[in-house]
């Protein structure tokens, strides 16, 4: 084992061997749990058998007007892994939403590779320079978790790829690390380490992220009580990647942050200190609500204050309604902080939000 790998193990022997204490060490039985866990989860888990439909080409094409270039990288979960039909994936998804609301033509390049680690992304951005993007998402992370890859080098793997593309004036947004904890297979106490590894990363992502010019929601625990009440519909047939609906789930919270990075942004905007805080602040508490948008902010005319960058929290407006999935019936919201009103099959005045009709076309 690497030493990153160890270290992590005694962290685990502590917790799940039940001794407390920086002298307690790695207990035989503890390691052999976690060990015998990772193993039979690794089983349980497929392997990808066939790539999954790619889903590139022009969306909107009656629209008027030069299409949009827009590419996106990372993992499975950005590749659309465990979907059957190009248009169930997250970028065409993405793609139709962003052309619906702009009004004009998307032309989308996935490049996001199966099984891929943050170490991937250099050579994913590689090929989309290529397209001369002008916005680019990125999903990336889980497979960072599952492979015990040094979390320092997978931020910086990350950072250095939303610079690169941020300097060719391409805008940038990134879903953070999901909740690898939520995933059924990893039984406890195994799953309550993968909770863990999975928001420190997810933290570091977002400091990384927003310091290099971007910006970051996190998915979190976003499709965990969700799997939790409906697993077969909403887990691909692996148990592990999400169906068609738990993919329209991550389109619907990225897609504000999307639109307001493309200056079509109609949410009120946050005033006050409520919304606004450290960049290390603002990163650790987006970690632990799913959906929350995190981007540069300043206080006075200042970028910095005396801890770090200022950073800018926002909740998407579809979080904490009372009912079950988003689209089924009419709920009252809070969006920019007033209420709204939602029709099904209608979006609110001007929302840039994902939309009941825009659910109907994911799943139909």
């Amino acid at each position: 084992m690497t030493a990153t790998e160890w270290q992590r193990l005694r962290f685990a022997g502590q917790v799940a061997g039940g001794v407390t204490g920086a002298a307690a060490g790695l207990t035989v039985l503890s390691a052999g749990v976690l060990l015998r866990q990772a193993a039979e989860a690794r089983r349980i888990i497929p392997m990808a058998e066939a790539p999954p439909p790619r889903g590139d080409g022009v969306y909107g094409p009656k629209f008027p007007g030069k299409p949009l270039s827009m590419v996106i990288l990372g993992d499975s979960t950005a590749a659309g892994y465990g979907v059957h039909r190009p248009r169930e994936t997250p970028g065409a998804l993405l793609a139709t939403g962003v052309s619906r609301r702009l009004r004009r033509p998307v032309r989308l390049h996935r490049l996001a590779v199966v099984g891929s680690m943050s170490s991937g992304l250099p050579y994913q951005v590689d090929a989309a320079l290529e397209y001369e993007p002008e916005v680019a998402v990125i999903l990336v992370g889980g497979n960072d978790v599952t492979h015990f890859s040094a979390r320092n080098a997978a931020v910086r793997h990350l950072a250095d790829s939303v610079r690169r593309l941020r300097s060719v004036g391409c805008k940038v947004v990134v879903g953070t690390c999901p909740d690898i904890g939520a995933i059924q297979p990893i039984k406890p106490p195994l799953r309550w380490l993968a909770r863990r590894w999975s928001r420190q990363l997810a933290a570091a992502q977002t400091v990384a992220v927003v310091e290099a010019g971007g910006r970051t929601v996190s998915i979190g625990d976003l499709l965990g009580p969700a799997f939790e009440a409906d697993p077969v519909r909403m887990f691909s047939s692996d148990r592990f990647h999400p169906s068609v609906e738990g993919y329209a789930r991550a389109a619907a919270v990225m897609m504000p942050t999307l639109m307001a990075m493309l200056g079509e942004d109609d949410r009120a905007p946050a005033t006050g200190a409520d919304g606004v805080r450290s960049l290390p602040e603002a990163a650790h508490e987006a970690v632990r609500a799913a959906g929350t948008e995190v981007s540069p902010a300043q206080v006075d005319g200042h970028e910095r204050g005396p801890a770090g960058r200022w950073a800018q929290l926002r909740h998407h407006p579809w979080f904490g309604e009372p009912r079950l999935w988003f689209g089924h019936r009419a709920a009252s919201l809070s969006f920019g902080g007033g209420p709204v009103r939602s029709v099904p099959g209608r979006s609110a005045p001007s929302a840039v939000g994902w939309t009941p009709a825009d659910h109907q076309t994911a799943v139909d």
